[in-house]
This record gives C-alpha cells, structure tokens and sequence, in this order.
C-alpha cells in the first residue's frame, strides 16, 4: 500500500553549498528526438527560496501545486536543486506540469529516488527504439516513472528478451507495457507457469496470446493455484478452467470473492447452469448489484406478472450486455404507461438496495498483482 511520505522526511537533504539552477524557458532542443524545453544556467539561487516557486516557474498552477503536495508533502522542503534535475530529466523527455502531478500520484518519492546518471542515457535510447514514437514513450514513463529507475532493479532489457523469446512481437509487448505498467518489474517465469501457458491452448500468432502470457508472469504461482481451486469448487475441470484463461484472460485479475458471488447469482437466482460462463465469461465480470440483479429481478417480475410469458435463458443473457437505456427500453418502456412506472419504480428501488453488510466489511490483501 502505497503512504504519504511525512513533512519532516529526510529524503531530500539540503547540501551546505548549493549548486548552480537552471531555469526552464520555452524552446525546442533534443538529444533524443523529444521536444524539450531550453536550459538557461544561473548563477546564484537567490531568485528560488524553495521547490514550490521552483515548480511554479516550470509550469505548474496552483491546482497542480495542492494536488503534488498532497500526495508528497515532504516536497515542500526538498532542496531546489534535486527538484530541478529531475524536472530537466522530465523536460528532456517532453514531459510536463500535468503529467508531473499523475507521475507523483504514481510514484510519491519520485523526487527522492536516486538515478544512475552513468546508466540513464543508455536506458532512454533503448526505450526510445523500444517504443519507436516520442509520444508513446512519454505515455509509457508517466504511466510508470519506474522505467527510469536503476537498471539494477528495473532491468527493462532482459525483461523485454525473456518475451520475445516466450513468442511475444515486439509491438505487442509495446501495447502490454502501456496496458499494464508493472509487466516489466513484476514478471517472473518458472516451469510451473510455462506449463499454465501451455495448457491455455493458445497459440503465439493469437491475438490474445498477448494478454494470457502477461497476466501469467506478472501473477504469483500462489495466486494462480488460489483462483483455478476457486473455480474448481464450482464444478470445472482443469482444461475448463485453463480454455476460460485463453479465451477471457482477465479472469485472473478478478478476486475470488468476486467470482463466489456472481456464481452464487448465477446458480442460485438465475437458475443457469455453471458451465454457461465458459461461453459467456461477461457474467463474471458484470456488478451484481448495479447489472445482474436489478435485470434478472425485473425479467423474473414480468414473468411472475404474466403467467404466458417465458422468458428464455438466452434472451436474459443478451440482456446483461446490453447498455441501460437499450435494457429500458425493451423491458420496461415498452408497457403501458402504468406498467412501465411499476417497472421502473421496482429497477431503481433494487438497484438502491446495498449489499448487506458491505459498509463494515474488512478487505485483506493478498499482495500483488491480483
């Protein structure tokens, strides 16, 4: 869980003799092909008494300034010349103060992490021919500042290899990284999950090979076991359980409290076989209480209403995917003015009913990812 990092820290120390600042002017200027602003050297600090006026003079309003501070107020303290060294990284990149405010909401000790100066430009030039478009890369660091980080903890380059050669195209890596951002600190691979990969049955010219083999190497072999034995208590087979991955991957990412409970609506109030989310994995996904159940009880009314009407299991299904206004529609709006206000009296009344208990719940963490 990520803190605030307390006023009095003492990540930022002030040296006794301060070193030169440079103050940022608007220009085009670039190594790397990235637009950046200007560098002017100064002398003296004398016109800085602290990182805020500092900030404020790369860009930053007074919104970003409350929204920075709150999420890393020791900033306010910290030495003006650290500050402005990663801010001349950050221009270098073309990035600026409103990406800075999601970089820290991110990443809070941004400012007080260490960056090898002797490895840096080796690690921009690689991501910069890693994501080929200047745009892309600047993407890809303010969703995840740690790319920047010391090769001996962030080590971009053997990640990137170790899915090439698990059969993963370049530009598909690309899309994952941006997709999700802890691919390359969290990934790890064992025979154990080579053989969940295998077992998936999805071939490497896949479209979905992508994101199988992702979510396999950033989750833990413990997590993995822990939800295929959840799945397990509902009746499935490995093989089922394993063709759910390769066909509807974020099935990994979903708790396992969450699949008890759209399984107990499913088998208990819907009536349908548990197999059915084998070819319908959007029942998994769906909010029971906004999604499943206010439509399901509405089916169920009208059917309790008029004793002729059935209505059938693939119908109800379609129903769950269809955008709220298209569900009035075709449920509710197409009664007679005194039915529809029924109707919809009875949707928005069982739509506001919360789940019992659910504001005194306490939620355990298992750890990273899922």
């Amino acid at each position: 869980m990520l803190r605030f990092v307390s006023t009095g820290s003492n990540i930022f120390p002030r040296p006794a003799v301060l070193k030169t600042l440079r103050v940022f002017a608007s220009a085009t200027c670039s190594t790397i092909g990235l637009t950046q602003t200007k560098v002017e050297v100064e002398d003296s600090r004398t016109k800085w008494n602290d990182a805020t006026e500092l900030l404020r003079k790369w860009g930053c309003s007074d919104d970003d300034l409350a929204r920075i501070f709150t999420r890393c107020p020791s900033l306010r303290n910290a030495d003006p010349t650290q500050v402005q060294s990663k801010l001349c990284l950050l221009s270098d990149l073309g990035i600026r103060a409103s990406e800075l405010v999601k970089i820290l909401n991110c990443r809070p000790r941004f400012f007080g992490t260490r960056v090898n100066r002797c490895l840096l430009e080796e690690r921009i030039a690689y991501l910069t021919s890693l994501f080929e478009m200047k745009e892309v890369l600047k993407k890809a660091i303010v969703r995840n500042p740690s790319l920047l980080l010391s090769e001996a903890h962030y080590n971009v380059k053997a990640t990137v290899d170790l899915y090439e050669k698990l059969g993963v195209k370049k530009e598909d890596l690309v899309q994952m990284l941006l997709l999700r951002p802890t691919v390359i600190s969290r990934t790890s691979f064992n025979a154990e999950k080579l053989e969940y990969l295998r077992k998936t049955g999805i071939t490497k010219d896949s479209k979905m090979y992508k994101y199988v083999a992702t979510l396999i190497g950033i989750s833990r072999v413990e997590t993995i076991r822990y939800k295929m034995a959840n799945f397990a208590r509902f009746g499935f087979s490995e093989d089922e359980i394993f063709g759910l991955m390769g066909r509807s991957p974020n099935v990994l990412t979903l708790s396992t409290d969450k699949v008890q409970r759209n399984m107990t609506f499913i088998l208990g109030t819907m009536k349908l076989d548990a197999k059915v989310v084998l070819k319908q994995p959007y029942l998994l996904y769906a909010n029971v209480d906004t999604v499943l159940k206010p439509r399901v009880l509405i089916a169920l009314k009208i059917q309790d209403m008029d004793s002729g009407l059935q209505i059938k299991e693939s119908t109800m299904v379609s129903s769950l995917r269809m955008t709220e206004e298209r569900f009035l529609t075709v449920f509710v709006k197409c009664h007679d003015k005194g039915l529809a206000d029924e109707l919809m009296e009875f949707y928005k009344r069982t739509k506001e009913v919360k789940r019992l208990g659910q504001s005194s719940k306490t939620y355990s963490k298992r750890g990273f990812p899922f």
